[in-house]
């Protein structure tokens, strides 16, 4: 995609290299800290990592998604916003970051006035290994995550890299549509979706429940976005393709088949590679926000 590659946002905020953990839920390593991760983040990218340590068994044991996100008490510093130092080796990839979320946060703006309201903006956090947050100590093991309580995306950057090498998910816009599928649950937030779900019943687990369909419609938010960039002209050959990728890469199916050899619908809570992919081109081929219904879907 074309991108301005100077870009800096005023609203992302950058606390890579400082220990955020803080709290009283600073201390444990992340083993201990597994057990609380379900209820307190949301990241449809976390699995990555925690393949790696303790099988697709263990992730499903979280509870990912299972039930409502619980605020904690905490300070949240804002660091350094916008601003990228001179020599950051990761310097190209903030600039991006901060292109793409303002671009998609842009994007939400023209059509929240379309329909007569107000768009409010989320925060990105940049950071390293562990952060505080409103949803509780985050780590960078959970991959990409957004906190309700507090608005705001939380990323560690090195997870592009875990995005590329473990999962071949390759090219600029599969991490652009990382963002986008993010800053889509803070749509859903908004909107009131995501409250109503939990309200209701929970969002639970397998291919059709709550937990699923919000995530999909996340996807299909994200493929908005995606139309957007074609519509004025910033889509390159093969950005489509990348995005696609990325969202086949973290089907639930294709995770717990990399990881048991097996696959097990009843514990989804993201949706298989196919769902993922045909929300997200869903969104991209019709540009509209009612066609992402995925609580209304008889199939998804």
């Amino acid at each position: 995609m074309r991108w301005d590659e100077d870009h800096e946002s005023r609203d992302v905020v950058d606390e890579r290299g400082k220990d955020g953990g803080g709290g009283s839920r600073g201390g444990p390593g992340l083993l201990g800290l597994l057990p609380l991760l379900g209820p307190l983040l949301r990241s449809p990218f976390g699995w990555i990592i925690l393949l790696g340590i303790g099988g697709y068994y263990v992730v499903s044991q979280l509870g990912l998604f299972g039930g409502p996100t619980r605020a904690v008490q905490h300070q949240q510093q804002e660091g350094q916003k916008a601003g990228v130092a001179a020599g950051d080796p990761q310097a190209e990839l903030v600039h991006f970051v901060s292109f793409v979320l303002d671009d998609t946060q842009d994007t939400w703006t023209r059509e929240f006035a379309e329909r007569k309201s107000t768009y409010k903006r989320a925060k990105l956090v940049l950071f390293t290994n562990r952060t505080a947050t409103g949803c509780g100590t985050g780590q960078a093991a959970t991959g990409p995550f957004y906190c309700p309580a507090d608005s705001r995306v939380y990323i560690d950057l090195g997870f592009y890299q875990e995005l590329s090498n473990r999962l071949g998910a390759r090219g600029q816009f599969a991490q652009a549509y990382v963002i986008a599928h993010e800053i889509g649950h803070h749509v859903q937030n908004l909107l009131g979706t995501e409250e109503k779900v939990q309200g209701r019943s929970g969002a639970g687990t397998g291919p059709t429940s709550a937990s699923v369909r919000l995530e999909l419609q996340a996807d299909c938010y994200a493929g908005i976005w995606a139309h957007s960039t074609a519509e004025r002209k910033i889509l390159e050959a093969g950005d489509i393709e990348s995005a696609i990728g990325a969202a086949t890469a973290i089907g639930d199916d294709r995770l717990q088949k990399m990881s048991t050899g097996t696959v097990s619908p009843e514990r989804w809570t993201h949706g298989s590679s196919q769902q993922r992919v045909r929300w997200f081109r869903r969104g991209f081929d019709t540009g509209k926000l009612e066609q992402c219904d995925t609580f209304a879907a008889q199939q998804l």
